[in-house]
């Protein structure tokens, strides 16, 4: 994810950084622009259309749906930013709920063993829940002589499983109480509660047909652009152009972008870093 100073202005405005959309789109601008220009010369110099020509009322057409894209693409960009921000609250959860797990824990355990047992655990759930969202290998070891199932591929729910059947130990041994069982079974479902949670964002993408359409949308109402406006900007309608499609399909492209808050891009959730940060809780606290 992007660190930065908010109130940098010049930063923003003439820095280019790797998930700019400008580097993205920029092989797009550059045939658009060779494309509106060909179109302002063939209406200018070639065809010589008169003002009265019935082409120039195209922008009718582009003033009428301005309003309809301005639409869509707010109902978009608002969608994706929707996701991310859910994905957000759903690891700050999981940041709170291991601290309350590692609080309640350091407190009821007495035994160094069984309080090292969570120290290691809880943090591991945070780092395999992060590799599982984006797709990544993990490690069959968990850590000492606990190793995950090989055959099951949701590990997850293997760490979860192996955190609860630890708790029911305890309570069995008689080292915490049924109603100390209970609280601690209350956390760690949490833990497998935000995990679905964030699966279904992840496997629930924004509809195909409606980004398509908002693409093919933006792609035909850019591309008669040039033939309404060549007549009242002539050459000038090039850039004019260029910069109008950057700004629409700047905004779908950030969409694409955020609508997937744990993968690996430049915008992504920090989900490492969140997991390396309640490793750090963790340690202390137990």
């Amino acid at each position: 994810m992007v660190s930065y100073n908010t109130k940098d202005w010049f930063t923003f405005i003439f820095k280019f950084h790797k998930a700019d959309t400008f580097r993205t789109l920029f092989p797009l601008m550059i045939a658009i622009g060779i494309y509106s220009g060909i179109v302002g010369y063939l209406e200018v110099e070639i065809w010589q259309l008169s003002e009265k020509s019935y082409v120039k009322n195209i922008t009718i057409m582009h003033g009428m749906l301005g309003f309809v894209i301005s639409l869509l693409l707010a109902y978009r960009i608002n969608s994706a930013y929707d996701r991310w921000w859910e994905g957000r609250k759903l690891w700050g959860s999981l940041v709170n709920n291991s601290r309350n797990l590692a609080i309640k824990l350091s407190v009821i355990l007495t035994d160094e063993n069984d309080r090292k047992f969570f120290r290691k655990l809880i943090p591991s759930y945070a780092s395999i829940l992060n590799k599982h969202l984006k797709g990544e290998e993990i490690s069959k070891e968990l850590f000492d002589d606990i190793n995950l199932e090989p055959h099951h591929n949701h590990k997850p729910n293997q760490v979860a499983k192996i955190m609860f059947h630890k708790v029911n130990d305890l309570y069995n041994s008689k080292k915490i109480t049924g109603d100390q069982l209970i609280i601690l079974n209350a956390e760690v479902q949490s833990f497998t509660d935000i995990c679905g949670a964030c699966e279904r964002i992840k496997n629930t993408p924004i509809p195909y047909s409606y980004s398509a359409f908002i693409k093919k949308f933006i792609f035909f109402y850019v591309m008669t652009l040039p033939f309404g406006y060549a007549f009242s900007l002539g050459y000038y309608v090039a850039p004019v152009v260029v910069f109008i499609f950057y700004v629409l399909a700047s905004l779908e492209l950030i969409s694409e972008e955020i609508e997937d808050p744990f993968g690996s891009d430049e915008n992504d959730l920090p989900t490492k870093k969140i997991a390396e940060n309640i490793k750090k809780h963790v340690e202390e606290l137990l």
